[in-house]
């Protein structure tokens, strides 16, 4: 785990995928995350001054990347993408970039979706914000399971 529990109080969350990656932030103290942004992916790879942007603004002390598994627990065709991302944002971060199982996000992204849509909180054409949805699934999953929860 990056750092302790006494040097980590904010963390940026990534959900990778080939056209999108989904940025959520969580809050260690609250044990709390929140849907910011999808930014774009695609043949020349990430928009990182976008990233860069979003870590001078937040200042993490961890960042996590969902790591895409089948129910069985074993890797997919998209599991060496965002191991690859993974790889290269802690790099050009100068932080840490730790791996989250990322199974089942996708299904309470939709759900929460759905939830904020009916109460109004989202519309249908902004569904690209699933995305960064799934990016917040992940970083509570990684903070409840840290013990920040």
């Amino acid at each position: 785990m990056p750092g302790t529990h006494d040097t980590i109080t904010t963390v940026l969350g990534f959900d990778y995928g080939a056209r999108r990656i989904g940025v959520a932030v969580g809050n260690a103290l609250t044990g709390s995350a929140r849907a910011l942004e999808v930014i774009a992916n695609g043949a020349p790879g990430p928009d990182w001054t976008r990233v860069a942007g979003l870590v001078r603004e937040w200042r993490p002390q961890a960042l996590l990347v969902g790591l895409p598994l089948t129910m069985a627990g074993e890797e997919q065709s998209n599991s060496a993408a965002a191991r690859a991302f993974a790889a290269q944002l802690g790099e050009r971060c100068k932080l840490t970039a730790t791996l989250v199982d990322e199974r089942l996000s996708s299904v309470e992204a939709a759900q929460r979706f759905a939830q904020r849509r009916a109460g109004g909180a989202a519309k249908r054409k902004h569904a690209q914000a699933l995305d960064s949805i799934a990016a917040e699934v992940i970083v509570e999953q990684w903070l409840r399971d840290s013990g920040f929860q």
